[in-house]
């Protein structure tokens, strides 16, 4: 069947119009296995996690070759070497994409969970049950393993999903949706619950956000033009962060050995992610003390720096950082830093620059650590930790869909839980209201 509809959008001469078709055929399959999913129980939920699991491991060769293609074409389509990086697998983030399935299939299921349940005076009780939010589409860049993640959580939670890769890793998630397809196949459930956009014609995601009718929620995953374009066009709920502006701020009372570990890994584990971190704060106290052999480690890995008058005074080989670097999400080996006079400072140049993602506080006294995770105001808050924590998988919940910065519904990682609602129930004896 997804066969014959690309052959429409292929070979139909009104592209626009078949695309269109194609993708209200999906939203209605979705829509359909939607209600059976919200049907299906746990035992069967968590049969076909395991069973994806198993597919993607046994398929770990495919996978590989279907991604070797993907890279080399983004190569040689000229793709920045941090896309190219989220884009690549590995046997590692293969083995990384089952656990996380398997990590799901073990958490609580959350559908149909009753909670604060109350008498009222008139005898009724009142309370919630959660439920799904019934089809998520979720529109993605270069990482693959998003495939999975997404996949899973929505078929935990008892939702379907529409998933529309990017373009240059069209290869790798159709080899993952293969494995994908046969886990709910293999467990009695429909294939229709994740369904993988199979054209790369741009108007895809111009429906998608639009078609109220069979989705409920969009998550974008990408870069920010990207997200702005959703934010901008959708006709349907969006979860989504714009950037990953996220701070380490190093205390005069900071553990320096921690500080010099959790800073370098914060911003030099990995580059092109949305949780590491853009600049570094330091308190002027200890700055003499940290910066220089920091700084060293920076260079040595070839991360170029851009610093204040205060930080340059201390390593000579740092660049005049502007008003413009405070504001900017790098994804790749950059480093502002800036030395502060406190934690006063510190919180106020995070508060105002910060894209609400994740910053961390390095230090030892209780007080500011506590001061520090109040005051700050971001999705995901952080002391004597590197924010690369910042992750669904790191925190627990099997994986996860997304990052929202929002401040409704769902902040930080996303979940199992941020992709359900709550309904209220009655639960009465006859009554009848006076």
């Amino acid at each position: 069947m997804r066969n014959v509809k690309m052959r429409a959008v292929r070979n139909t001469g009104n592209i626009m119009e078949d695309v269109k078709q194609y993708m209200r055929s999906i939203g209605q399959a979705a829509r359909a296995a939607s209600r059976s999913m919200a049907l299906a129980d746990t035992n069967a939920k968590n049969r076909a996690l395991e069973n994806i699991a198993t597919a993607i491991l046994l398929a770990s060769g495919k996978l590989l070759t279907e991604n070797a293609k993907d890279v080399a074409a983004a190569k040689t389509n000229g793709l920045d070497p941090a896309a190219i990086d989220r884009l690549t697998l590995t046997e590692k983030t293969i083995k990384g994409m089952a656990e996380g399935l398997r990590q799901i299939a073990a958490l609580p299921d959350p559908i149909g969970e009753i909670s604060d349940m109350k008498y009222r005076p008139t005898g009724i009780q009142v309370g919630k049950m959660r439920v799904p939010l019934g089809v998520i589409g979720i529109i993605y860049e270069s990482r693959p393993n998003v495939t999975a993640d997404a996949a899973g959580l929505c078929l935990k939670s008892g939702n379907a999903c529409i998933l529309r890769g990017g373009s240059e890793a069209i290869h790798s998630n159709q080899a993952i949706a293969a494995c994908v397809h046969q886990g709910l196949r293999e467990a009695g459930l429909p294939e229709t619950a994740v369904q993988v956009i199979n054209t790369t014609d741009r108007a895809a995601v111009g429906e998608l956000i639009t078609m109220k009718e069979y989705v409920d929620v969009i998550v974008p995953r990408g870069g920010k033009s990207l997200i702005e374009r959703i934010s901008a066009e959708a006709k349907v709920p969006v979860i989504k962060h714009l950037d990953g502006i996220c701070h380490v701020y190093i205390d005069d009372e900071a553990d320096l050995t921690k500080a010099v570990k959790i800073a370098d890994n914060a911003k030099t584990h990995r580059y092109g992610v949305c949780n590491a971190m853009e600049t570094l704060l330091v308190h002027a106290d200890v700055a003499a003390k940290v910066l220089p052999e920091l700084c060293k480690i920076y260079l040595d890995k070839g991360v170029e720096l851009r610093g204040d008058d205060a930080a340059r005074k201390l390593v000579a080989q740092m660049k005049v950082a502007t008003e413009e670097d405070w504001r900017t999400e790098y994804l790749a080996p950059i480093l502002s830093i800036r030395i502060v006079n406190g934690l006063d400072e510190a919180i106020a140049h995070i508060n105002t620059y910060s894209s609400q993602h994740t910053d961390s506080i390095v230090t030892e006294n209780y007080s500011k650590a506590m001061r520090f995770l109040r005051e700050v105001d971001s999705a995901s808050v952080m002391v004597n930790a590197s924010t690369r924590f910042a992750d669904g998988f790191e925190f627990g919940l099997g994986a996860e869909i997304g990052i929202s910065t929002d401040k409704l519904h769902a902040r930080g990682p996303v979940g199992l839980e941020g992709l359900t609602s709550q309904k209220f129930i009655v639960l009465g004896n006859g009554q009848i209201r006076v």
